[in-house]
Order: structure tokens, then sequence, then C-alpha cells
């Protein structure tokens, strides 16, 4: 990367930053998020970024949203964030920012020092897979808080106020962040059947061991096969929620992306209905064991 300056500024009036769905009467104690999922690039964004369309959507959840639309459908409210994790990842803390990026970053030393900024992954993404530079040159802070107070900033405000309400209802609330993960991770780790779903929980700290089982036993009668905290354990939204002594639990789902897309060409494969069926059939199935669970 070059000390070239990149200053430009997006026109947020212009963009819908996420859609909700099915958050009016909320039938069961479950909040379905997509953070990842959004393919809507701020056109700024991509004038000035050194990749193509393709380089940025590789670290897109594509069809995540599609795939839990029909779980949603049945009652269970539902926030899709429409904007890319390329310009901005709500699934990392706002603190995460990389100095190192900025020709106008403040004196004060921020993030650099967290693992994800080191490595480029922080809230602002330096790098896509493998190690390719979204931009030329060094882009402005004060852009970027732009960034965090129209795109960031509303995600996690509107994620709270659902599952403040589902915990009016019900007294508690499972939040169950969506994802999907690259074959290439799925069939890293050298076993005879590649990995289909990973269900992330903090290492069983997120919510009681008895509702990730009961998920990952949903996806199982599929004759999926179903890792626990291997090769992720859980992000951002999977910590910052999670509040037992409050009765807010949370749980990451991580779908391989080979089971219901074309990963280089960003398309439905043929399997993709009967994917989203048994997840879908999975998720509902879980949403009605929890009205059961805190009785």
């Amino acid at each position: 990367m070059t000390d070239k300056k990149i200053d430009f500024r997006v026109n947020y009036k212009k963009l819908k930053i996420f859609d909700e769905f099915n958050t009016g009467e909320i039938k069961y104690p479950l909040v379905l998020s997509s953070p990842h999922s959004g393919s809507l690039f701020p056109p700024e964004f991509l004038e000035n970024s050194r990749l193509t369309l393709e380089e940025l959507r590789s670290s897109e959840d594509s069809f995540v949203t599609d795939i839990i639309q029909k779980a949603s459908d049945a009652g269970i409210p539902l926030l899709s964030m429409n904007i890319p994790r390329t310009f901005i990842d709500v699934n990392r803390d706002k603190i995460e920012l990389d100095d190192t990026m900025y020709f106008d970053a403040p004196d004060n030393p921020g993030g650099a020092g967290s693992r994800r900024c080191r490595v480029g992954l922080g809230v602002i993404h330096r790098i896509v897979y493998p190690n390719k530079n979204i931009y030329d040159g060094l882009i402005s802070y004060e852009e970027v808080q732009e960034r965090i107070k129209n795109v960031y900033d509303p995600y996690h405000k509107r994620l709270k106020q659902l599952i403040d309400k589902c915990v009016r209802k019900f007294g508690f609330c499972l939040v169950l962040d969506c994802h999907s993960m690259p074959s290439l991770i799925c069939n890293i780790l050298n076993e005879e059947k590649s990995l289909d779903f990973c269900i992330c929980t903090l290492f069983d700290e997120s919510c009681p061991p008895q509702i990730s089982e009961f998920l990952g036993g949903q996806l199982k009668k599929h004759d999926y096969r179903v890792e626990f905290n291997r090769p992720y354990a859980g992000a951002f939204i999977t910590f910052n929620y999670c509040q037992p002594r409050k009765n807010i639990y949370t749980l990451q789902l991580e779908i391989n992306r080979s089971l219901y897309m074309n990963e280089k060409k960003f398309t439905k494969n043929k399997d993709f209905q009967k994917v989203s069926n048994h997840v879908s059939e999975a998720v509902l199935s879980l949403a009605k064991f929890l009205l059961d669970f805190k009785k």
C-alpha cells in the first residue's frame, strides 16, 4: 500500500442500510441476524477500490438471508444487512480500527493492536482473501467515522431493539447470527467428509448446551456433518449480545457455501432450495423448542 490519499464521501441518503422481516408480531423468543449477506456497494466506494466487484464479493455471505427467509416468514424477526462487509463489518467491534490505514488518523492510538486489525480484518477491512488490498493508498479516518455513524450504528441499534422486544414478551431471547463459510475452509480439515455446518457457542459460553445441541441435531437429521466451535467459535455479535444473567443467549451458524451456491459465479446451485428448506425447518424447530425451554 502506498501513501496515496484516497479521500471520498458517500451519499448515505441513497442507501438502504438493512432490511427487516417479520418484526411486527414476534411469535418466538428468537431473533435472526444476517450481517454479511449484503451486496449493495456504495458507488463511491467502488470507484475508489482497486479490486473488481467479484473480488470484493468474495467476502460476502451470499444468499444467507434467502436461506433463512422461510423460517422468518413463520414469525421470526430477521435483520439483514444490505451493505457489504468489505465496506464496513458490523460483526466487529467498532473500536477495531487500524490507524495505519488512514491519512488523517488521530494522534491517540486506536485499535491497531488487535489481532483482526493486524491481519487486515477489523471493522474496516484492509484486505480480501488472499491478502489483496482493497485500496491502493490511505483512506480518510473522518470518512470511516461516517460509515460507523450511518451504517454500523443503525444496524446494531435495530438489533438491540428487536432483542429487547423479544425479552419483554418472552422473558428471554436467543440471537441466531447466520453466516456462510468458504468451502476451502470446510475441506481444509483433511477429513473424509467435508464440514457442512459449524455451530459457534464461544465454547459453550453463549447459551445452554441444550439449545446448540438441539439445533445441531435437527441438521444432522439430514445427514449433514455438523461441528461445534470448529473452525469458528463465534465473533462480535455472538460475544457482544450474550448476556446470560439477562436471559439473552447467542449462537452463530456457519453454512458451507458449496452446499447451495457456485462460489465463483455467485449463483445459487441446484440444491439451494433443498438446503434452504432443511435450514429453515431446523430454525423453526429450534424456535418452537425455545417456547418450552424457559417454562
